[in-house]
């Protein structure tokens, strides 16, 4: 069995890049801003205060570190900033979680 190797199997992200976005991930009020922000919609800061029980300034810094793991784009708009989920980027971080369990559930002789 070929030994797995996080940086370079199967062409998913480097193990830093991943393990940044996960730590992104692992905070309840991160999940539930990405799912606000799901289905495509770019929102400013205080629509998405408006829908979770968070005051602004603690929405305004989940959103900070979101867009730090490269999760979620921000975008100024005149007053108001604007952020919106990036959809490549999530999607990188579930195939390289896809492939780290398939190597680790793997049957012996069973390659990516």
């Amino acid at each position: 069995m070929k030994a797995f190797h996080p940086d370079t199997h199967c062409g998913t992200a480097s193990s830093e890049d991943v393990a940044q976005k996960l730590a992104a991930l692992s905070h309840p009020a991160r999940l539930q801003i990405l799912r606000r922000l799901g289905g495509g919609r770019s929102c400013c800061c205080k629509e998405v205060v408006e829908h979770l029980d968070l005051a602004q300034s603690t929405v305004s810094q989940h959103l900070k570190i979101l867009v730090e793991a490269g999760l979620v784009r921000y975008a100024p708009e005149r007053q108001r900033s604007r952020y919106q989920i990036n959809e490549a980027a999530l999607a990188e971080v579930s195939a390289s979680v896809a492939a780290l369990v398939e190597s680790c559930c793997a049957v012996d002789g069973a390659d990516c």
